[in-house]
């Protein structure tokens, strides 16, 4: 039994097909969802969106954050960045990485905060899809 799966982000759809379960980090903790779950709407913090397909094999996406709806038949993944997790460019999400933390550490520089925390927080996550991507297929 599957799930069909839509993962759409601000300038294209990235995945629309079936899946036997989805992974997603809700704001209250990763939730899974399988075929016939009760309709939800919640609010998705960044991190990793995992599908586990029917041949046994899983695809993985970062997502910026946004909005998930489940219907009993359906899981539509609503963000303004979304991209399959072997795209992301690690060396830029490093530096990314590198640059937020230099701003939130220099507290003499005129920075907004909010904006340096949302940053160093899109970085790592993506980080943490690629480490785990790396761990499933065995390149880590």
């Amino acid at each position: 039994m599957t799930i069909h799966v839509d993962i759409v982000s601000a300038e294209a759809e990235i995945y629309s097909g079936e899946a036997e379960m989805v992974f997603a980090p809700a704001l209250m903790g990763e939730v899974g969802i399988a075929p016939g779950h009760t309709p939800m709407l919640t609010r998705l913090k960044p991190g990793e969106v995992r599908l586990k397909l029917s041949d046994g094999s899983e695809e993985a996406f970062y997502v910026s954050g946004g909005m998930l709806e489940v219907q009993p038949r359906m899981v539509t993944v609503l963000s303004d960045t979304a991209v399959r997790a072997h795209d992301i460019d690690e060396a830029a999400a490093l530096e990314a990485k590198q640059r937020a933390e230099q701003m939130l550490s220099d507290r003499s520089a005129e920075i907004d905060y909010a904006k340096a925390l949302a940053e160093y927080a899109e970085a790592a996550a993506q980080l943490q899809a690629i480490q785990r991507l790396r761990q499933r297929s065995g390149r880590g």
